[in-house]
């Protein structure tokens, strides 16, 4: 079914957007400030450099599917959905700039104002998480008169675009997500999405807003990780392409969702020391490799917020549960919950200690040797009794998936606080405790 749709900004992401809805089979305005952008694409030319964009605009402007105009107040009219794909710059500071998705908001809802019939209107631009309801929509509200989710619907809708692949991106996207205030607002969207092969999120405003960042993120820090790499097998005289082609054919751990999750701190007998032995080797070479070199501080840091929400409660008796960095093993080394009960021994609060692997008779070897280097009587701490731990804990700090701890909720009093550090499901969090709090969600 086809839908008239306007489109704000005739950028990069406006154009290709407008050029990819016209190629469905929808009726597309686009609008732009700029005079040569307008005269460009009504004469059937692109103003970017992007594969098949060129065939697409020609084809489509023929065919009366698209076309530009400078006249905000028609493309409004004329359509039933608008896209805002205005750019959103950086300050010198380093703070972003919204001021003009707050003036397209501002143009959109004059427009609005005059308008008989029901209107969406979709940002695209990437923004900060409270953008849409703290500058959009009030912008939108104050020209049109008019009041969002009653009058006219508003959605967040990140696109997720490279240059060089746009056009491939749009029509096969890693997902579509549509960040909205109500799920009766849905199906204009659903029915123009509904075509692409791709996973369909709906979520908030602000999650969806959020979901783009994390995306963008995640690419700089694959990309300086990957540097950072290089950077070092060359200065130690190694095949980098070798090396990268071992690593990336590990799709179980390396190219996964593995650790992607949010948690505790990492540790174990691995991942501290191999950090601290490459990026000290580093040094040794006069190769600053910053990024690398910042993790052990993050990991650092991570502790600390937990040991800080402990102390935030102003509880003394602490219950932790799991002692090894993970569970279904024994390794006490660097184990972040060991560093956290260390800290909170330091701050003179009482703690007792479960953990199922646990038994300090078969601790032997570099194992049992950190742990008395570290807390030398954490025996006097463990017990094996999992009701009696929790039943005398006024915090109990969740470090450990093993399975017993699913069965907290039927233990735990009204006045316990319970402090989630390994992102339990939903279903096995506690809810009998009007307190629960995770360490990052």
């Amino acid at each position: 079914m086809s839908t008239s749709i306007s489109i704000f900004g005739l950028g990069y992401v406006g154009l290709v957007s407008a050029a990819c809805l016209a190629e469905m089979g929808h009726h597309v305005i686009g609008v732009d400030i700029n005079p040569a952008k307008v005269e460009m694409v009504n004469s059937g030319r692109t103003p970017i450099i992007e594969a098949r964009m060129s065939e697409m605009v020609a084809e489509n402007t023929r065919a009366c599917r698209l076309h530009a105009t400078e006249d905000a107040a028609a493309a409004v009219l004329g359509s039933d959905i608008s896209f805002l794909c205005v750019g959103t710059p950086s300050l010198p500071n380093g703070k972003l700039d919204p001021s003009h998705v707050h003036d397209v908001a501002r143009e959109v809802g004059s427009s609005l104002k005059i308008k008989k019939s029901h209107h969406v209107v979709v940002l695209r631009s990437t923004v900060l998480p409270g953008t849409t309801e703290s500058v959009l929509i009030p912008a939108l509200e104050a020209s049109s008169g008019l009041k969002a989710g009653v009058d006219f619907t508003v959605c967040y809708n990140p696109e997720f675009m490279r240059e060089g692949s746009a056009v491939a991106d749009f029509f096969e996207p890693p997902c579509t997500v549509l960040g909205i205030q109500s799920r009766d607002h849905l199906v204009p969207l659903r029915n123009l999405y509904g075509s692409l092969k791709s996973e369909i999120f709906v979520t908030t405003i602000a999650a969806a807003e959020m979901a783009k960042y994390v995306s963008n993120l995640f690419h700089a820090l694959k990309i300086s990780f990957a540097n950072e790499i290089g950077t070092i097998c060359k200065a130690l005289n190694l095949d980098t392409d070798a090396i990268t082609k071992i690593f990336t054919a590990d799709k179980k751990l390396n190219i996964s969702t593995a650790y992607l999750a949010p948690g505790f701190a990492f540790g174990g007998s691995c991942l501290p020391k191999d950090l601290r032995a490459i990026t000290h080797r580093a040094k040794e070479l006069d190769l600053r490799l910053p990024l690398l070199e910042a993790i052990i501080p993050s990991n650092d840091e991570h502790v600390m917020r937990a040991a800080d929400a402990i102390l935030r409660t102003n509880k003394k008796k602490i219950a932790m549960l799991g002692l090894s960095f993970k569970a279904g093993t024994d390794d006490l080394r660097e184990s972040p919950q060991v560093r956290l009960i260390k800290r909170l021994l330091g701050e003179g609060l009482q703690v007792q200690i479960w953990d199922r692997d646990v038994s300090l008779g078969r601790i032997a070897g570099s194992n049992r040797q950190y742990i008395e280097e570290v807390i030398p009587h954490i025996g006097s701490l463990l017990s094996t009794d999992f009701e009696s731990v929790v039943r005398n804990g006024d915090v109990i700090v969740i470090g450990t998936k093993a399975p017993s701890v699913s069965q907290l909720s039927s233990m735990l009093r009204p006045d316990q606080v319970v402090i989630d550090l390994v992102n339990l499901e939903p279903t096995h969090r506690p809810t009998s405790t009007r307190a629960y709090e995770g360490i990052c969600w």
